[in-house]
C-alpha cells in the first residue's frame, strides 16, 4: 500500500453472531482488523450468546451486540419470527421481531460512511433499512447458486437497493452479473485474506499431511482419508492429521477403524488458531465437492504447504495453480486425489519447490492487497455517489498490484471528492 492514500472511513460490519466460529467470523475479523490500521471500525453482531468471542479480534476494532440471547432469549419479541430477515434463509429461525426492531434501529442510527453485511439476511436488512447517507455493501460468502430459489427471489428484490455486492470469486460475481437483474449496483469479487503468518514457513521434511475443516459431509473427509488410505500402503511412515469438529466425526471415526489405519490417520479436533499445526505439515489437502472461497487452502499455502484439492466450485481453482504450488482433481474421485498426493510424497524435491511457490503465490491474499483492493473499491463507490449515475459495467480484471499503482491523479481526485462529500454532511 506504499504511495496510496485514502481518506479516512468509518466502517460498520453487521455479522450474524460474532462470539461463535466459522470462516465468515474469521475473514470478517481479519478484514475488520486490517481496515482499522487506517479507519474507523466496528463490528456489530446480531447476536451473542457468551461473554467473549472465540477468535481474537483486533483491539483497534470496536465490537457490540445487538440481542444478548444470555439475557434476551425468553424475550416476547424474540419468540416471534422475524419479518426483514427473509424466510428462506438458512438462519431465518434464530432471527425474531427483536432482531428486525434491534437491527433497523442500529442502521437508522449509524453514524458510518459505510455498512457492509456478511451474509444474504443481514444484507437484506441494510438493503431495507439503513439510510441512503450511507454506503450499502452486501458480501456474499457463499455463492449464488448454493441458494434456494425462494432466496434468491428474495435477494434480486431487495438488493437492489444496495450500492455495492461483493463475492469472494470472480466465478460467482460474473453468476451474480449473469443471473441477477440489478441495475446501478456494482458486483466485484474481493477475496478473503489470510494473516501475515507469525511462524516460519514449512520446510517439507515432515512426513504429515494436514486438513482442516467442519467435519460435515460436503467436505468428504471419507473421500479424503479413502485416498490416503492408498499413500499409507506405499508409505507407511506418513500421516494424516485432520482438524475440526462435526457431525461426521463417528462417521470418520469407523471408516478409519474399517480401513485399518489407526497408525496413520488422526481427528485432531478444533485448533484455534491452525497456523502452528499448518506449519507442523508438509502438504495440504482438501477434498471438498463445494467450496465457496477455500480459506484453509490459503492458510495452508501461506504457511508453505502446497494444496491438493478437488477441483469443486468455486474457489479452489482460483486458489491453485495446478502443478506449480498444488494438484487439482476431479471432485469424488479417491484414485486421483491418492494418485496427486504420492507425487508430492514420494517426490522430496517437487513436494518442497511446490511448497516455496505456494508460499509466494499466496502473498496476494495477504491483508496489505486485499485491503488496498477493499479500499479502493469502497472510495470509488462513495465518489460515484457523489459524481453521478452508478454503473453496471462489469469490473475489469486488474489485478491488485494495478490497484494499488493507479494514477495519482485519479487517486487524489477520488480522496477529494469524497472529503467533500463528507464535509458537506456535517
Amino acid at each position: 500500500m506504499v504511495g496510496v492514500v485514502y481518506a479516512t472511513m468509518k466502517i460498520s460490519f453487521l455479522i450474524h453472531n460474532a462470539y461463535g466460529i466459522g470462516g465468515t467470523i474469521t475473514t470478517t475479523f481479519n478484514l475488520a482488523g486490517a481496515l482499522a490500521e487506517w479507519h474507523d471500525v466496528e463490528i456489530v453482531s446480531a447476536l451473542r450468546h457468551r461473554e467473549h468471542p472465540h477468535l481474537v479480534l483486533d483491539p483497534r476494532v470496536r465490537l457490540r451486540a445487538l440481542v444478548d440471547l444470555r439475557k434476551e432469549a425468553d424475550h416476547p419479541l424474540h419468540q416471534r419470527p422475524a419479518k426483514v430477515f427473509p424466510a428462506a434463509e438458512y438462519r431465518h429461525r434464530q432471527y425474531s421481531e427483536l432482531t428486525d426492531q434491534r437491527i433497523g434501529e442500529c442502521l437508522e442510527g449509524l453514524d458510518t460512511d459505510v455498512v457492509i453485511g456478511t451474509r444474504p439476511g443481514l444484507n437484506v436488512h441494510i438493503a431495507r433499512q439503513a439510510p441512503q447517507r450511507v454506503l450499502r455493501v452486501g458480501q456474499e460468502h457463499l455463492t449464488l447458486d448454493n441458494h434456494p430459489p425462494g432466496l434468491r427471489t428474495a435477494l434480486r428484490r431487495a438488493y437492489r437497493r444496495l450500492d455495492v455486492i461483493t463475492t469472494v470469486t470472480e466465478a460467482d460475481a460474473a453468476a451474480y452479473r449473469r443471473k441477477m437483474w440489478l441495475p446501478g449496483v456494482h458486483v466485484e469479487a474481493l477475496p478473503n485474506s489470510v494473516p501475515d503468518p507469525a511462524l516460519p514457513p514449512a520446510d517439507g521434511t515432515a512426513k504429515i499431511v494436514i486438513a482442516a475443516g467442519r467435519l460435515v459431509p460436503v467436505k468428504r473427509y471419507d473421500l479424503l482419508i479413502e485416498g490416503f488410505a492408498q499413500v499409507a500402503a506405499a508409505f507407511p511412515d506418513w500421516q494424516l492429521r485432520i482438524y475440526g469438529k462435526g457431525e461426521e466425526e463417528p462417521r470418520l471415526r469407523e471408516l478409519i477403524e474399517r480401513l485399518r489405519l489407526w497408525n496413520n490417520v488422526f481427528l485432531m479436533g478444533a485448533a484455534t488458531p491452525m497456523e502452528a499445526e499448518w506449519a507442523k505439515g508438509s502438504i495440504g489437502a482438501a477434498a471438498s465437492n463445494f467450496e465457496p472461497f477455500g480459506m484453509t487452502i490459503v492458510e495452508a499455502m501461506r504457511c508453505g504447504l502446497p494444496v491438493v484439492s478437488t477441483d469443486c466450485p468455486y474457489g479452489p481453482g482460483e486458489i491453485i495453480q495446478d502443478g506449480a504450488d498444488g494438484r487439482l482433481v476431479p471432485v469424488s474421485d479417491a484414485d486421483a486425489l491418492a494418485s496427486a498426493l504420492l507425487e508430492l510424497v514420494s517426490d522430496d524435491d517437487r513436494r518442497r519447490r511446490m511448497g516455496r511457490t505456494a508460499l509466494e503465490n499466496a502473498r496476494r491474499f495477504a491483508p496489505g492487497p486485499v485491503v488496498a483492493q477493499a479500499e479502493r473499491l469502497l472510495e470509488e463507490a462513495l465518489t460515484a455517489r457523489s459524481t453521478g449515475p452508478r454503473t453496471t459495467t462489469p469490473p475489469d480484471r486488474r489485478t491488485n498490484s494495478a490497484l494499488i499503482g493507479r494514477g495519482h491523479a485519479a487517486r487524489d481526485a477520488a480522496v477529494g471528492a469524497l472529503r467533500a462529500i463528507r464535509k458537506g454532511r456535517r
